[in-house]
């Protein structure tokens, strides 16, 4: 299987094209453009984007000189709203198994109260009960009769989605899964051990930043900023005065979070470039803690307010273009009160012809699309398209979520069935033979019949 995993982030559209095989995943080409028509994560205009990703796209099919079978592309946190909900279901065969964890998640599905205006991203599970056992890992082929289950289920605002939809249609591009892009730097840069432990994902972008804590399997909160290391390059432009093309080759050069040098740097003034400023790299120094002290700040609130902070055994786990700056890991350990603080790029040992431009930090969301692409999720989740993905292989519902209704009519119809037989003066000999007739094994009450002896 060959799939195609597309960033759209609000600096650069980023395209993978990789090989999953039985020897593990291959990089066959990748392609980078800048983003036109995003803003702080947003589509603001439709042809601009849909450009930027053919372009990236184009360079990547050139690189890989082949065609691809999926498509998985990111979603910025922006406009999404979280919220946790619950389902329970009967096992009628005593033996739990993928059609149980499929109704149960349906279920916490259907029960959640979701605005009109919102559209489900994911559904991921965070603790599964059955009968009185409660924080089972993975409930298949345990033995129970009623499994129950509590998931995080993100959602995005319509509009945004359906924006980003047509930007990658006009790309002549038919996406096959939508992923929140913090849920897949996550992906990216995590071990078992801090998702085991508690820990929250930062990942310092280019125009955004976004927040996920893992417990367990699964997500238990997601945050988003419109703040990134662009802000740092406008803080400097207006600080020394010099043209954003300058002050972000300043950035990229010297910036640092703990230098102490007074050098003097020459820049180019704004509207005039012919002449130049003198400017003491101590105050570039100091420009840059400003911004970054002050964003890893509203982070550190967020992550309080998510009520989990006691629950980070692993602490924090900082990604993206702006983990670069020399010091930020000391200043987030200062602004986190000492809590753990590790800087992450993707894990290159899970992917064979990993290219050097793909290696660094500003690509944990490209690369976890790419391993959520070929299985790289948590155990259980509903996806973007409203099926069950279980480990590293897509299985598909017994059930249509768009059938759940239908099906629930089917159990009120089985009901009020009941209850006739229950009044009926028949003898106890009574069978649903007796009701449907032997001889008409294709009969709507006998199709009924079947189903609901398949669901209870």
């Amino acid at each position: 299987m060959i799939i195609l995993s597309v960033d759209i982030g609000s600096t650069k559209i980023c395209a993978i094209i990789a090989q999953k095989s039985e020897d593990g995943i291959k990089i066959l080409g990748a392609g980078i453009s800048k983003s036109q028509g995003i803003k702080k994560g947003i589509i603001t205009n439709i042809e601009l984007a849909s450009r930027s990703i053919k372009h990236a796209i184009n360079d990547a099919k050139r690189v890989a000189g082949t065609h691809y079978d999926r498509v998985v592309v990111s979603i910025s946190g922006a406009y999404t709203k979280s919220v946790d909900s619950y389902g329970v279901v009967n096992v009628p065969n005593k033996e739990i198994g993928i059609k149980e964890i499929n109704r149960v998640l349906q279920m916490a599905d259907h029960n959640a109260n979701i605005p009109n205006e919102y559209e489900k991203l994911h559904v991921l599970p965070y603790n599964f009960k059955v009968d009185e056992h409660s924080n089972i890992d993975d409930p298949l082929g345990m033995n129970g009769s009623r499994l129950e289950v509590q998931v995080h289920i993100i959602t995005v605002l319509k509009s945004s989605l359906n924006n980003l939809k047509k930007a990658v249609k006009s790309a002549s591009i038919e996406i096959d899964n939508i992923v929140l892009n913090g849920y897949a730097s996550s992906i990216a840069v995590l071990n078992e051990d801090e998702k085991e432990l508690g820990v929250a994902v930062i990942d310092l972008g280019g125009a955004t930043s976004n927040i996920a804590i893992h417990l367990g399997n699964s997500i238990r909160y997601n945050d988003f900023l419109g703040v990134g290391s662009n802000n740092v390059t406008n803080d400097l432009s207006m600080a020394l005065h010099t043209p954003i093309g300058a002050a972000e080759r300043v950035k990229i050069d010297y910036g640092s979070l703990k230098s102490d040098s007074n050098d003097i740097i020459e820049l180019p003034s704004i509207g005039d470039e012919s002449n130049s400023n003198d400017v003491s790299l101590e105050i570039v120094t100091n420009v840059i803690y400003a911004r970054v002290e002050e964003t890893l700040m509203i982070i550190a609130k967020s992550i309080d307010d998510s009520g989990f902070r006691d629950q980070l055994g692993a602490g924090i786990v900082l990604t993206g273009g702006l983990t670069k700056l020399d010091g930020i890991r000391e200043l987030a350990q200062a602004i986190f009160n000492n809590m753990p603080v590790r800087l992450a790029k993707p894990n290159e040992h899970t992917i064979e012809g990993m290219f050097d431009t793909l290696k660094g930090p500003e690509f944990a969301t490209s690369i976890g699309l790419l391993l959520y692409g070929t299985g790289g999720f948590t155990p259980y989740e509903m996806d973007s398209q409203r099926k069950l993905r279980y480990k590293d292989e897509t299985i598909e519902p017994s059930k249509n979520p768009a059938n759940f209704e239908e099906e629930e009519q089917e159990v009120s119809n089985f009901n009020s069935l009941k209850n006739d037989l229950e009044i009926s003066d028949r003898n106890d000999d009574f069978t649903i033979d007796d009701l449907v007739g032997r001889d008409s094994k294709d009969s709507g009450l006998q199709k009924l019949w079947n189903k609901i002896t398949q669901l209870f």
